[in-house]
């Protein structure tokens, strides 16, 4: 059971972009919002860089308690060079790693109650070896979860959507598809919501992959081939799940009070209706993990950052919507226990 009183890790991105100042602003406001305690992981000096309140550097975890409400906890990590944000280094992506690295760890080992992870740069991580395509696929990877087990939920106030596929080229998200990815990934959302948000029949709504879900094949076959076949099978396990539908027209407010969560084909199909929405409070949460994994629906903003322009909205959310997810664990293993 996770244990209410532990506080939260947030790993800080790369610091060059806007990760410190979202994460020392979230921490500025933790009383309006009524924020959980967090300490953040990485070097001291990007948060130093734009921003001039107080922190207060953590050896363990369980100091988080006592700092929390005068400070910022800060536990540092290796060096990341010369910090200028806005400016993406070598130095500055391999201590991104780090801090993804040691805050992964500290949340699989208890240590934390939950994961909050500031924006990197991929093509920066990628000039320091990084083999995965996001933070979600690490993150997985280092909790032993397959990928295709792992789900990417972004969440707003009023809508919650799934990609069963994400950072591949369009050309290839239909040679990608399969009835039993779609399922996989259709069941574990429909735990996640389970677990996380303490939804006990999740409705599922499968968005069409073509243009007015395929027209009975006369627009594409993957309705037929892929969806509707995945779509029985969840029925059959006793899972609330419709469509395929068209995706024209099932994000307007009337469609969206229909289902729990929209199950999209491919990235932007998914992310673009999200993000108008709730540009500035979606949260990327990882379901199917051992652990609570949320992040700020949004990238590092190295044009903004050091400028005092960063919205927190996104990374508040995500704090919020951490904290929310433990203790709706917490309860249902409280409820299995009795």
């Amino acid at each position: 059971m996770i244990e209410a009183t532990l506080p939260m890790v947030v790993s800080l991105g790369d610091p060059a972009g806007i990760g410190p100042e979202i994460a020392a602003k979230a921490w500025t406001a933790r009383d309006i919002h009524k924020l959980a305690p967090f300490f953040v992981v990485g070097d001291r000096r990007s948060i130093d860089a734009v921003w001039q309140g107080p922190i207060e550097r953590i050896r363990d975890p369980r100091e988080t308690m006592g700092v929390f409400f005068r400070a910022i906890p800060l536990l540092q990590i290796e060096d990341a060079g010369v910090i200028e944000p806005g400016k993406p280094s070598f130095e500055g992506a391999r201590c991104a790693l780090a801090s993804l690295e040691v805050a992964a760890g500290i949340a699989r080992s208890g240590a934390a109650r939950a994961l909050i992870t500031a924006p990197v740069s991929k093509t920066q991580l990628y000039s320091v070896g990084f083999t995965h395509p996001g933070q979600t696929e690490f993150i997985a990877e280092r909790c032993g979860v397959s990928s295709d087990n792992a789900v990417m939920l972004l969440a707003g106030p009023t809508l919650k959507v799934v990609p069963v596929t994400t950072h591949i080229p369009l050309a290839e998200v239909s040679g990608s598809l399969s009835i039993e990815m779609i399922v996989a990934k259709a069941r574990a959302t429909a735990r996640g919501l389970q677990r996380n948000f303490g939804i006990e029949h999740p409705r599922l709504a499968f968005a069409g992959f073509n243009p007015h879900a395929g027209e009975n094949g006369a627009l594409g076959r993957e309705e037929i081939d892929f969806i509707a076949p995945a779509i029985e099978i969840l029925r059959a396990e006793g899972i609330n799940a419709t469509g395929p539908i068209a995706a024209d027209a099932m994000f307007h407010s009337r469609a969206r009070a229909e289902y729990d969560v929209a199950i999209c084909l491919y990235h932007d199909q998914a992310l673009i209706p999200l993000k108008t929405l709730h540009f500035d409070d979606g949260v990327n949460m990882t379901l199917g993990l051992p652990i609570v994994r949320t992040a700020p629906d949004h990238g590092t903003a190295f044009g903004i950052a050091g400028k005092n322009l960063a919205n927190p909205g996104a990374m508040i959310a995500a704090i919020q919507m951490a904290a929310s997810a433990t203790e709706a664990r917490a309860a249902q293993a409280c409820a299995q226990a009795a």
